[in-house]
C-alpha cells in the first residue's frame, strides 16, 4: 500500500486544490452514535469527543436532519496530492499562510488527502493563497 509523499517542496509544489462547491457545517450531539442516522446525515467527519460527538455534513442535510445549531457554514478544499500521514509542514505552512489572510482553517487529513474547511465566504481567496503556495514552490 502506498503511504503517500513526504517531501514538502513536492506536496506544497503538486497540491492541486479542489474547491467543493457544497456549503458544509459543523454540528454536535449528545445522542450514541449508534442512534444517529448516519446513512441519510451522510456526514464527511465525525469526532468523538467528551462533550458529544461532531458531524460535519451538508447544511441542507443538517437542516432537514434537524439540526438547527450548525456553526461554521464552510466550503472544503480537497488537496489532491496523495500526502502521507507522516508527512511534515504541509499543513503548518497552509494553515499559517491561510492565517496571513485572516481565513481560519479546520483541517482533516484522510488517508490520502488532506481537506481544510474554511469559511464560505473566503473560499474563492483560499484557493488564490493556495495557488500562490503552491506556484512558490515550483
Amino acid at each position: 500500500m502506498t503511504t503517500g509523499e513526504e517531501n514538502l517542496p513536492t506536496l506544497l509544489a503538486t497540491m492541486q486544490p479542489i474547491l467543493d462547491p457544497t456549503t458544509y457545517v459543523f454540528i454536535t450531539t449528545t445522542q450514541p452514535l449508534s442512534a444517529l442516522p448516519l446513512s441519510t446525515l451522510q456526514p464527511q467527519l465525525i469526532a468523538q469527543e467528551v462533550e458529544g460527538i461532531t458531524i460535519v455534513t451538508t447544511e441542507a442535510l443538517a437542516a432537514s436532519h434537524g439540526f438547527t445549531e450548525a456553526v461554521f457554514p464552510s466550503k472544503k478544499i480537497s488537496l489532491s496530492v496523495h500526502s502521507s500521514l507522516e508527512a511534515i509542514g504541509l499543513i503548518a505552512t497552509i494553515t499559517n499562510r491561510l492565517r496571513d489572510h485572516r481565513i481560519s482553517t479546520n483541517v482533516v487529513s484522510g488517508f490520502y488527502h488532506d481537506h481544510i474547511y474554511v469559511p464560505a465566504g473566503l473560499a474563492e481567496d483560499a484557493i488564490r493563497v493556495l495557488g500562490e503556495i503552491s506556484k512558490e514552490a515550483n
